[in-house]
This record gives C-alpha cells, sequence and structure tokens, in this order.
C-alpha cells in the first residue's frame, strides 16, 4: 500500500465553559465535543524516492510547510520511528479555515490515523492521541470521534453517548477570530451563565433535544459577539427559521442550529445561504474514526 484517503471530520462544542487560568498559561476548560459530518478529505501518498514532506491543497488560506499541523503530525511520526521516506498529503478542503471547527486538528488526526496504516505502524487508538496531543489539544478528540467531554486543555477525554444523525445547518461569518485574543479578553469573574454539565449529559442521554438546547452555553460567546455582533444576529436567523436552539461553536465565528426534523433544517440552510456564504446543511455523526 502507498496510497490512502480518509475523510477528516469536524466537530462543534455543546458546552464551552472556562475553569480557570493554569500556572502554563493555558486555560483549565471543561466542554462537551461533538463530531458532525462535515468533512474535508485528506489523501496520503508514501514517496520513497524522496524524504520531503509536501502539502497540496487548493485552499489558499493553508499552509504548506510546517506551518501546518497536518505536516506537524506527519515530521512527529517520520521522526520517533526513523522513516526515512517521503509523504505528499493531498487536501481536499471542505470544513472552513480558522471556524472553532477543529478543521486544522482533524486533518492532523487524519494523517496520525493514515500514517499508522500506510507505514504498518500498529499503534493503537490511545498511542495515536498520545502522540495527537503533542501538536494540539483536539487532536486527541479528532482521532477518537463520536463524543466527549473534554476536560484539561482539551485532551482529557471521557466518551459519552452523543447526538445521533441530528441534522443541524452550520454557518461561519466571513470574520477572522483570533483564538488567543478571545481568551486574553476573558473575565471569569463576570460571567453569570455557565454550562450545567450534569443536565446535558442526561439531555443526551435522554435523547431530549429540547432540554440540550434550551442548556447549551458558551463563556466564550460574549467575548466575540462584542467584537462581531454578526454571530449575535446569526444566532437569531436561526431561532427564527425554526432552530431549536442555536450557540457558536469554540472561539468562533461559527455558530450552529440544532433541528428537529430534517425539513426545518434544509429550509434554514436555504435562508441562510443566501446572507451567508459559507453555510452548511449537516447531521451529527456518531461512529468515531475512519475512512468510511
Amino acid at each position: 500500500m502507498n496510497k490512502i484517503q480518509l475523510k477528516s471530520r469536524a466537530k462543534i462544542n455543546l458546552s464551552l465553559d472556562v475553569l480557570g487560568k493554569r500556572p502554563d498559561g493555558y486555560h483549565e476548560v471543561q466542554m462537551i465535543m461533538q463530531q458532525i459530518d462535515l468533512y474535508d478529505i485528506v489523501t496520503l501518498m508514501d514517496k520513497r524516492d524522496t524524504e520531503t514532506i509536501e502539502i497540496i491543497t487548493d485552499c489558499e488560506y493553508i499552509p504548506r510547510s510546517n506551518g501546518n499541523i497536518a505536516y506537524k503530525a506527519a515530521e512527529l511520526l517520520r521522526d520517533h520511528f526513523h522513516i526515512s521516506r517521503g509523504l505528499e498529503i493531498h487536501i481536499d478542503k471542505r470544513i472552513p479555515v480558522a471556524a472553532g471547527l477543529a478543521g486544522g486538528s482533524a486533518n492532523a488526526a487524519a494523517v496520525l490515523m493514515g500514517l499508522n496504516k500506510l507505514w504498518e505502524l500498529n499503534l493503537s487508538t490511545e498511542e495515536l492521541m498520545k502522540f495527537g496531543v503533542k501538536i494540539g489539544a483536539d487532536v486527541p478528540f479528532c482521532i477518537q470521534g463520536g463524543a466527549a467531554v473534554a476536560e484539561g486543555i482539551g485532551e482529557k477525554l471521557t466518551t459519552i453517548k452523543g447526538l445521533k444523525n441530528v441534522w443541524m445547518v452550520i454557518a461561519k461569518p466571513s470574520i477572522s477570530v483570533s483564538t488567543a485574543e478571545v481568551y486574553s479578553r476573558l473575565d471569569l469573574s463576570k460571567i453569570t451563565n455557565k454550562p450545567k454539565l450534569s443536565t446535558l449529559l442526561q439531555a443526551l442521554k435522554d435523547e431530549d433535544l429540547y432540554t440540550l438546547c434550551k442548556n447549551m452555553v458558551n463563556v466564550l460567546e460574549t467575548i466575540t459577539e462584542k467584537r462581531h455582533p454578526m454571530i449575535k444576529e446569526l444566532k437569531k436567523k436561526m431561532v427564527e427559521y425554526h432552530a431549536l436552539g442555536s450557540m457558536m461553536s469554540g472561539s468562533g465565528p461559527t455558530v450552529f442550529g440544532i433541528f428537529k426534523k430534517y425539513e426545518k433544517a434544509k429550509a434554514a440552510y436555504e435562508n441562510l445561504k443566501v446572507i451567508n456564504k459559507q453555510t452548511y446543511l449537516v447531521q451529527s455523526y456518531s461512529k468515531g474514526y475512519g475512512d468510511e
């Protein structure tokens, strides 16, 4: 085998709480992460006649060298296992860039999973996740997939029952958000509305979308919304178009809406697409990671 192709799926946050700042400068978080069936296609081609790692993509917004987390993932495994050959990483980009959807981390996860097969490394999922956290806090979740409570800096995962085949509309406004800046502006003493994890987990267990949507909270929303009112407007539009609930994912700027029925989701998608180009109609994904 000298070629393998995988789908690298995005994620959303069904809740995001910041518990405090750690001595190392990172923030301690507690969040529910849910994989969705919006994906890039990552193709890996083993190159035995060179030692160069090459990123090939038609997306102008992502780096093509070691500034790309997918490149770092390949470099990490190659150096660790002393593999003296090159690699072509083709990324067919469908997940919006810098959107709070872990698109880059999903690409890195696909590289780790793919090279495990391509180079016959025989690493377990747990071992791959340990490599993943070295290059990004979201990478272990993107390897595990499905749904999980993420703690620590996002790398400590507890698998949970997530959403199964639930229709969503994802809308990424044409603005850029700096995660570091959002966290730097966060004043925990001023946050009054925090997610109730036990309530959300029970709602997921009971498949109670109404309770879930009523109790979704992202504490970073207030920071990002102040600088970008479009986010608040998109959330309002989602609800107007019959979403059971709407929230920003990660540090933004992407907004998602959860719908009870496909017909409502499709109508919302068609309406929102007119005012927001990067709008997607997707389902939640619960099967875990893989190239299926």
